[in-house]
């Protein structure tokens, strides 16, 4: 009974498939296979299986009505802003005049947006000199805490080099985070590093700041287990504390880093021997930030650098072909901007880059004219060239921004600075006296030559346009008569064809 059952069942199974075939085309036969159901129509079923939705529908995703938590139902458009990081400013007053103190809070305000925070407020308290345990005192400490809640902040940036003991102490009493100075000129230094050396000098300028302010908690200042001979249960001794074995590990990618860093300086000095080798003098432009560096290197030489009116927009070293007036070809290298209080960490690890300023056979030193204190900036800038050993090298005080500076400022800083001229990057004023004045000041060959040079030896006709400055060149049936000024190399090799008339 059951096999006959099984047999016929298994018959109308096949007589099932075989009205299938039939009916669907033959690509559509596998879909048709997947249905749950070949035989399913709305007038029995409908009502039991309610909705039926294609496979791609049943597939898709479908969204799920009063789930959001938004206070606004925004159906066509939805605007979602970036919170950034709202900070409070503190300055400790302890030298100069009132006005002074300002600019400095006003210049760390311009590094707290460029890093991208919102300045909320800003504070300055006069001092002998920081406190101590709190950077501004314990009674100054809780009044800024007041602040901190009043404006609803969650960082307070220090106008100064904080030690581990200020930072942990501030922080305790405002209850926020608490940065100073020199965290944020790094934090904004690695946002805009963009060549493999630039960043290796960040990472290594971070690492040094990091190193003496690593703190731990709970576990992080754990030991680990001694090392007994026995293994196992081994207790003979306390081992490193976690946080000594970060500091380890930060000296050992430290030391990795100054390698790196010593290899990429070598490509750097290649290229500068080679300048050197082919007498191409060269001038460097250093200045503050946002002096106007980058604008004057593109006016100059068309280089293309990136311009925009923010603190360190452009790190990374330029350096670009350019030609005086005269026609005599030079060198101009764009440097990284330098900063009132400069960190100590910065100078060591971009000195490969500011070595630029020391081996330059002349400096472009641009000041923002538009500045309400331009003399603090030429000072800031000079205490850093002093520090790379550039103070012999001769110096160009460009007065940039006239448009926009005003007048008695820019009379005042002609009148300081003797060897100084006033331009604008922007409008182009004063760029052609720029470029005569440094046709004037770049060093001249000192052998003055007269020689007939055979058609058959043009390259010393070249190399003479290209080191030394040619006064005169004519072209005879011999050869070419020239004067020129050469360095000595070049004059013992052009010294065999000195004319008879000269001698």
């Amino acid at each position: 009974m059951t096999s006959s059952s099984s047999s016929s069942q298994s018959f109308e199974a096949s007589q099932d498939s075989k009205r299938l075939a039939h009916s669907y085309p033959e690509g559509l036969r596998a879909d048709a296979l997947m249905e749950e159901d070949v035989t399913w129509s709305h007038e029995f079923d409908g009502e039991r299986d309610g909705d039926q939705f294609d496979r791609s529908e049943r597939a898709a995703l479908r969204r799920v009505a009063g789930l959001s938590t938004e206070l606004e139902d925004v159906t066509e458009v939805e605007y979602r802003q970036l919170r950034l990081e709202r900070v409070v400013l503190v300055g400790v007053w302890t030298s100069g005049t009132a006005r002074d103190a300002e600019n400095s809070l006003a210049e760390l305000a311009a590094l707290a947006e460029t890093a991208g925070a919102v300045v909320l407020d800003g504070v300055i308290q006069r001092r002998d000199k920081p406190d101590a345990a709190t950077y501004i005192g314990s009674g100054k400490a809780n009044e800024l805490r007041d602040v901190v809640l009043e404006t609803g902040a969650d960082t307070v940036i220090c106008d100064g080099e904080l030690s581990p003991g200020q930072l942990i102490h501030l922080e305790d009493v405002v209850k926020v985070k608490v940065i100073d100075r020199t965290a944020l000129i790094l934090d904004i230094f690695a946002q805009h590093a963009k060549s493999r050396e630039g960043k290796a000098q960040v990472a290594l300028a971070q690492m040094q700041y990091m190193l003496p302010r690593l703190r731990g908690w709970g576990q992080s200042l754990s030991r680990q287990m001694g090392g007994g001979s026995g293994g196992g249960l081994a207790t003979r001794g306390p081992g490193e504390t976690k946080i000594e074995t970060d500091r380890r590990r930060i000296r050992e990618k430290m030391a990795k880093m100054r390698r790196e860093i010593a290899e990429m300086k070598t490509g750097r000095e290649i290229k500068r021997q080679e300048r050197r080798r082919n007498k191409v003098p060269s001038v460097a432009i250093a200045g503050y930030t946002n002096a106007g560096k980058s604008s004057l290197l593109n006016r100059l030489t068309g280089a293309g650098v990136l311009v925009e009116n923010a603190l360190f927009a452009t790190l990374d070293p330029t350096v670009r072909r350019a030609e005086t007036p005269t026609g005599r070809l030079y060198t101009l290298a764009d440097t990284v901007g330098f900063v009132r209080h400069l960190p100590h960490h910065l100078v060591e690890a971009f000195r490969s880059t500011m070595e630029e300023v020391g081996d330059s056979d002349l400096i472009l030193h641009v000041v923002d004219g538009s500045h309400p204190d331009p003399e603090e900036q030429l000072a800031a800038v000079r205490e850093v060239i002093r520090d790379v050993g550039a103070t012999d090298v001769p110096e160009i005080v460009v007065i940039n921004k006239a448009d926009a500076a005003d007048p008695l400022v820019v009379q005042r800083l002609l009148r300081i600075e003797k060897r100084s001229i006033v331009v604008s990057a922007r409008s182009g004023q004063g760029i052609a006296e720029l470029l005569e004045l440094i046709d004037r000041e770049l060093p001249r060959p000192s052998v003055e030559i007269e020689a007939l040079v055979p058609y058959t030896h043009g390259k010393l006709i070249a190399r003479a346009h290209t080191e030394g400055e040619v006064i005169s060149e004519e072209h005879t049936a011999e050869g070419t008569l020239l004067k020129a000024r050469v360095h000595e190399e070049l004059a013992a090799e052009l010294a065999p064809y000195t004319p008879a008339s000269a001698l």
